[in-house]
């Protein structure tokens, strides 16, 4: 059986590091670019691969050099790619990121991570039904997301989704979903303007919404909880939502209780953002453990 299996986006990110963020119709000299492995489901996989997961990625990317680049990086990082599709015609997944202020700015282009469908998922079933936890985001379509929920909850195989880029679900998938793990601004995009602390007495142990710096907020079917971040010198957030659900995962699998496993998770998080990159700061479990 596999530990976690993660289907979703697989993108080459083009970074472009400022000291300013340019405004509309501005333009602005940056101090560096760099083109490194991402997308989200990628970066989840390698995050839980870092911290001693057995990991399997389900995805597409397109017949071309990003799409090499990307397979060879998800294997260096022992993540099996054998559910990995190429796809002609398509160009891989790419990912603009503006890193400027202590924060990041990002634009998605799918590519070849539009191209996953149901058939390619069924061709891959055993893979899934394998599985102990099943991660998903959004940057691959929402029927295909819909799909894999559905077969995984037929199957008592629990899964994390990670709502993001976020959207308005049908309430069906959110009640399917084991755990759901939107940032404030996706809350409010999925749930509209719900009382933050009504909507987690409604979803106890299922809704934990991160909060960057102020950490993760959920209910623990006696009332709510916030568990803490831990505090370091950031040099770059992109990707810490990432090491946090692959982080979650992890410890899901692990047997933690809840509390145990986002506490885990959001030091995974924290040390993510001391170095640069979505993947280049994503710890390893010994580094977690020894971090205080």
């Amino acid at each position: 059986m596999r530990d976690i299996v993660v289907v979703g986006s697989i993108n080459a990110d083009l970074v472009f590091t400022s000291k300013v963020r340019p405004k509309a119709g501005e333009t602005v000299l940056g101090d560096d670019f760099k083109i490194i492995p991402g997308g989200k489901g990628a970066n989840q996989a390698v995050a839980a691969s870092r911290l001693g997961s057995d990991v399997a990625m389900l995805g597409c990317v397109g017949n071309d050099e990003n799409g090499k680049f990307l397979i060879n990086n998800l294997a260096n990082n022992n993540v099996d790619t054998k559910s990995v599709e190429r796809v002609d015609n398509v160009p891989s997944g790419v990912a603009n990121i503006i890193l400027a202020e202590e924060d990041n700015s990002i634009i998605v282009i799918p590519g070849a991570n539009y191209s996953i469908t149901q058939e390619i998922i069924d061709k891959h079933k055993n893979v899934l039904l394998n599985a102990k936890v099943v991660i998903l985001q959004l940057e691959i379509p929402i029927s295909v997301v819909e799909y894999v929920v559905n077969l995984c909850y037929e199957n008592n195989i629990k899964t994390i989704l990670n709502p993001a880029p976020a959207v308005k679900l049908k309430q069906s998938l959110i009640d399917k979903v084991t755990f759901l793990t939107p940032n404030e601004h996706e809350c409010s995009i999925i749930f509209g303007d719900s009382n933050v602390q009504s909507l987690l007495s409604k979803y106890p142990e299922k809704l934990l919404i991160t909060e960057g710096s102020k950490g993760v907020k959920y209910h623990d079917n006696l009332g709510i909880k916030q568990v803490p971040a831990q505090k370091v010198k950031v040099v770059d957030t992109t990707g810490a939502g990432d090491t946090f659900n692959g982080a979650f995962a992890s410890a899901v699998i692990n047997s933690y209780k809840i509390e145990e496993a986002i506490l885990f998770a959001n030091k995974a998080a924290a040390l993510s953002v001391t170095k640069f990159g979505a993947q280049g700061g994503m710890p390893t479990l010994e580094q977690v453990k020894k971090f205080c």
